[in-house]
């Protein structure tokens, strides 16, 4: 299946600012298939350590300061000869040895001619941020699971992806049928690769099910694994409460929620260990909305998602059958799946993502994100009500230069500059209101 940061990759070895690259992203959203899939396509040989099971490779770093011989003794294990531009070098699992981590470092001042490539864990590259971290000698990016458009094209639509990543408002409004009945499946299936995967081959939703619990097991396992038992309780009990949570119509994290009498004091260790997972994202409030952002953040009033939609459902025990009821997966848990959906594709563009109250916390904007030098709000809707008051609400006192109201309704350009844009092309939010194009815009309004 096509990722698109595939081509980003590429960017990174034809740029003139390559250094070493530290892939992140959470466990089981494809890592490791796509730095092979990078050397398959990009390079004649490539060369793949995982330090998981490589104890040999793992004493040879020990001495990283010496490249040369470093490299020598990788050669010599991988049988391959590495040449310049021509190989790539993937660490895998590269948590499991610390000093490879700090070898990344003297690879960047000795040997910037070779093409590396890194993954693993982003608790252990956290818990290794420290002391030995290669800061300012390696590039970074993140690999979510697959968003939409990536869904779309891997269930064989590449034109309609085309279509939607390209702008083309008629042809899309044409096929938005089409197009929804996709969202419903992508959002029971959600992005994980392998739950993707065994929707294309089989179209088998109870075993899309049963793969997403084993990655949520898998997950628990690492709780255990990385953490005391004391702690990795507390880690289990926030991951468990977050559906319900996301289900209130407030959706503000609580923490007397995760149990009665607790407290933030209680748990926040618990919570800052699975944002550095990957395992959820954390949204926090602003009280208005002006720039710099930052600087009206209010971290201790947040919302908390996981990272995929799929995994979501799967959390609270989704049932398939809601794919066919209508468009009620768009409404369940009070529209949480389908903000959760709609922040799932901002992830990919925007790091920074927040959400705005007003002072009585009577209006509420769902999203917040910043496109160049202007503040844009974005409203979710589950169905084709337009109905807005927030938004209404929010335009009328600042004034935005553009805002978004997404739902099932079509494409359209509003007054105040107000864009409709479908929940299925919310991915492409930002070449959509850069917009300039006349015709196009016109067809907006039309």
């Amino acid at each position: 299946m096509k990722r698109y940061l595939l081509e980003k990759l590429i960017e990174w070895k034809y740029g003139n600012r390559r250094k070493p690259l530290i892939l992140q992203g959470a466990r089981q959203v494809g890592k490791t298939w796509l730095m092979k899939e990078f050397g398959r396509l990009e390079y004649k040989k490539t060369v793949y350590i995982t330090f998981d099971r490589n104890e040999n490779l793992k004493n040879a770093f020990k001495d990283y300061t010496n490249i040369k011989e470093l490299i020598t003794k990788i050669e010599i294990d991988a049988q391959l000869k590495i040449t310049p531009n021509d190989t790539l070098i993937i660490f895998d699992e590269i948590q499991e040895c610390p000093d490879a981590i700090t070898s990344l470092k003297y690879f960047y001042e000795k040997a910037p001619e070779l093409h590396i490539i890194v993954a693993g864990s982003l608790l252990g590259l956290a818990h290794h941020s420290g002391t030995g971290f290669p800061v300012g000698k390696v590039n970074f990016m993140t690999l979510y699971p697959l968003n939409f458009m990536e869904f779309l094209n891997a269930n064989g639509e590449e034109l309609l992806t085309k279509t939607l990543i390209e702008g083309n408002i008629k042809i899309a409004n044409t096929f938005s049928l089409k197009l929804t009945d996709y969202l419903k499946y992508y959002f029971y299936v959600g992005g994980m690769p392998e739950a993707v995967q065994s929707f294309i081959n089989n179209r088998d939703f109870k075993e899309v099910r049963e793969i997403q619990n084993e990655i949520i097991l898998s997950y628990n396992g690492d709780f255990s694994k990385h953490t005391d038992s004391n702690m990795a309780e507390r880690i289990k009990m926030v991951w468990n409460s977050i559906s319900s949570q996301l289900a209130k119509e407030n959706k503000k994290f609580i923490y007397n929620a995760i149990k009665t009498g607790a407290r933030a004091k209680d748990f926040e260790i618990a919570l800052a260990w699975l944002r550095d997972s990957g395992l959820v994202y954390k949204v926090t409030r602003i009280s208005k909305p002006n720039l710099p952002i930052k600087a009206y953040e209010d971290i201790d009033v947040f919302k908390l998602y996981v990272l995929d939609v799929g995994i979501l459902g799967a959390l609270a025990n989704l049932s398939a059958k809601t794919i066919i009821d209508g468009n009620n997966i768009f409404t369940e848990f009070k529209g949480s799946l389908t903000e959760q959906y709609v922040l799932q594709q901002l992830k990919n563009n925007f790091s920074e993502i927040y959400y705005w109250t007003s002072k009585s916390y009577v209006a509420e904007i769902d999203f917040i994100i910043q496109i160049e030098d202007y503040i844009v709000p974005i409203e979710v809707k589950a169905t084709k009500n337009l109905k807005a008051k927030s938004l209404q609400q929010y335009i009328k006192d600042y004034l935005p230069n553009k805002s978004i109201r997404t739902s099932l309704a079509d494409y359209k350009i509003n007054d105040n500059n107000l864009y409709d844009i479908p929940l299925y092309a919310i991915n492409n939010i930002d070449s959509i209101i850069k917009m300039t194009d006349r015709t196009t815009v016109e067809q907006l309004k039309s």
